[in-house]
């Protein structure tokens, strides 16, 4: 038997139970009806796949592995980096499409799963990853992938798993779905922009000389990774100022590599580029990185330094034998720009203001306009585009608005669209998560409401997420605690009465940087926390085809004094938009919750407050002084919800 029917034998032995899918109001496809139901939203596939699998008999390839990442590893993707979509029509931001002579499969978490169903025709099948699906795909898919766009986990992962059957991965030239990709667009033609970087390099090199195991260069693969180094922006990425680049940093030399036809003659003497100094940049094309990085490690003597979660494969490869290779999960880059200084800080926190001014004015039209029925989930995203942008030094949106109402809410990063666009109404809530990307900073902000009366198990919900969310930003913990010791606290209050969420808690946020800025917040492979980070702090609830609750704020982490003990922090929110007063039932609250909740209200109204009446916006003024007014704690829960249990597992889970 040849080895393509036993590759085949296993795809058909292990995913032959696909589930059928499950239609919700005409809006998912149902692929076991003759002949198969597809939604406006589905995208026809069936072209791509046949000159794709042409391209793969060429080459005699079973299988083709589609990662849904660029050759950065980036969270968002410029268009032309959208293989995943081109390729299943799929737009979600986790998934990995697999493409074989007579399958095609998608594999995509909870959070996509009906998102799946409304975009896909039926070409695909949906697998719904639940947590040991690598292991699965390796058991599958065992043949050659474009892995230069790979992560070294996933990659190292599948070869372990495949070296029991014979089966090997191998990186490739050229990727297949490029060459079937005729209209793929084009990288934009702005220049870059770019304001002084000698410091940050000095301070890296100095982090290359104090480490042990003495690297002699450093390789930066992140898009960020190069901006905040050379304090540079760009527009290649949509939502992030980021720009096609890497840099190999020596003690002696620079390199970057980007695309030389953009570069102006301002931006080449900034880079001290005609010289060849230790802080001369020496510009290189972006394709020669590969070329040059093998005819740097040729030499004797070196020694690469790579952060592991954001080198592709194909670089990984070049750095043989092992004894050049010093891995970290994050660069130095990464870990020291998560750091912010004391003017960072301060101009993040100012961004922040304005940008709650932008939130406040959408809130309040949406008030008085949704009980007139005009309104839609795409006109709120609309608005609080345009208020963002009347604001100083805008640079438009940090990520695609999720602005969703009613069972649209229940999808955790649902975006309307056309055919999903809903009116909002006054008897639904209504969720938007929005941010704002300012030459000062980045924003994002969630706030959910409801114009009309929201049900008891509603307004529960809300209190509860609420209270998870004011016992992450009220908590102090020692330095050096890691999130994920501490996440269970933005979950317990709803835990107490069965209910849960399937995201994360939160994520770092940059300075005119990317919107999830790695390598903060609360997930098992984030840093501890130190002063002057920036995280999010996002707990939720999601009711299946109802509804869906999300609070979230960026808080910074700042040093707080105890009575005994020193070294030991807090969060301090810099987010500063009003709650929903009526999804809050007070009743639920500690007294300690009361208490944090009226002193937010209180910065909101001071710091807003000065803000507003700078721009004379009194209208805005008034409403946001109504949403703060302080609560009473007549109604408040008598008995303080009890965190010391918890407070133990944290200091023990530090300390292990």
């Amino acid at each position: 038997m040849s080895f393509c029917k036993v590759f085949y034998f296993c795809f058909l032995l292990i995913s032959g139970n696909n589930a059928v899918a499950v239609t919700y109001e005409g809006t998912e496809r149902n692929c076991s009806v003759i002949p198969p139901y597809l939604p406006s939203t589905a995208v026809s596939t069936t072209l791509q796949l046949q000159e794709l699998r042409y391209q793969m008999r060429l080459m005699s390839i079973s299988a083709y592995i589609i990662p849904g990442t660029d050759a950065h590893l980036s969270e968002y993707l410029a268009p032309r980096d959208a293989r995943v979509a081109f390729m299943t029509g799929f737009t979600g931001s986790a998934g990995t499409a697999v493409v074989t002579q007579s399958k095609a499969a998608l594999w995509t978490d909870s959070r996509y799963w009906v998102q799946a169903e409304r975009q896909m025709d039926c070409n695909w099948e949906l697998e719904k990853d639940g947590g040991g699906d690598h292991i699965v795909l390796t058991s599958l898919f065992c043949v050659c992938d474009h892995l230069q766009f790979s992560p070294l986990e996933t990659q190292e992962e599948y070869a372990i798993n495949l070296e029991s059957s014979n089966r090997t991965l191998k990186s490739m030239p050229d990727n297949l779905v490029d060459k079937v990709w005729k209209n793929r667009p084009p990288i934009p033609p702005d220049s870059l922009t770019q304001r002084s970087w000698q410091t940050k390099v000095e301070h890296i090199r100095n982090q290359m000389r104090d480490n042990p195991y003495e690297p002699t260069a450093l390789l930066l693969s992140a898009l960020d990774e190069t901006a905040w180094l050379f304090n540079m922006r760009g527009n290649d990425i949509p939502y992030n100022p980021f720009f096609y680049s890497y840099t190999l940093l020596t003690m002696d030399e620079i390199w970057v590599f980007l695309h030389m036809n953009r570069l102006t003659d301002e931006l080449k003497a900034y880079l001290n580029s005609s010289c060849t100094g230790p802080l001369c940049v020496q510009l290189k094309n972006y394709e020669d990185v590969l070329g040059h990085l093998k005819t740097y490690v040729a030499q004797p003597g070196v020694k690469v330094w790579i952060g592991t979660e954001y080198t592709n494969y194909a670089l990984y490869e070049i750095i043989t034998p092992q004894d050049k290779l010093m891995t970290s999960s994050y660069s130095p880059v990464l870990t020291t720009k998560a750091v912010k200084d004391d003017k960072e800080q301060q101009i993040l926190r100012d961004a922040h203001v304005r940008d709650a001014v932008a939130v406040i004015q959408l809130l309040m039209w949406l008030e008085q306009a949704v009980p007139k029925g005009t309104e839609t989930e795409l006109s709120a995203a609309e608005y609080v585009n345009k208020c963002r942008s009347q604001q100083k030094d805008s640079r438009g949106p940090s990520f695609e608005t999720i602005s969703a109402s009613g069972p649209n809410a229940a999808l955790a990063h649902y975006s309307p669209t056309e055919e999903t666009n809903r009116k909002l109404t006054v008897d639904e809530m209504y969720l938007v998560d929005s941010g704002g990307q300012y030459l000062d900073g980045t924003t994002d902000i969630t706030r959910t409401v409801h114009w009309g009366t929201p049900t008891a198990m509603q307004k529960e919900a809300f209190t509860r997420v609420l209270m998870g969310n004011i016992e992450l930003s009220r908590t102090i913990f020692p330095s050096g605690t890691r999130g994920v010791n501490m996440e269970m606290l933005g979950r317990r209050a709803l835990w107490q009465v069965g209910l849960n969420y399937g995201h994360g808690t939160g994520h770092g946020v940059g300075n005119y940087f990317g919107v999830h800025e790695w390598p903060v917040g609360f997930q098992s492979n984030n840093v501890p926390f130190r002063p002057g980070m920036f995280t999010s702090i996002e707990p939720g609830y999601y009711k299946d085809n109802d509804f869906g609750i999300r609070i979230e704020d960026i808080v910074v982490i700042v040093p707080v004094n105890t009575k005994y003990g020193h070294n030991y922090l807090t969060f301090e929110t810099v987010s500063l938009v009003p709650y929903d007063r009526k999804l809050i039932d007070t009743s639920l609250l500690s007294s300690e919750q009361l208490e944090w909740l009226n002193n937010y209200y209180k910065t909101i109204r001071e710091l807003v407050g000065a803000e507003l009446d700078k721009q004379k916006l009194k209208e805005e003024k008034d409403w946001m002084l109504k949403h703060t007014e302080p609560f009473s704690s007549a109604s408040v829960c008598s008995s303080s919800l009890t965190v010391v249990a918890l407070a133990i597992a944290v200091w023990a889970c530090c300390h292990i």
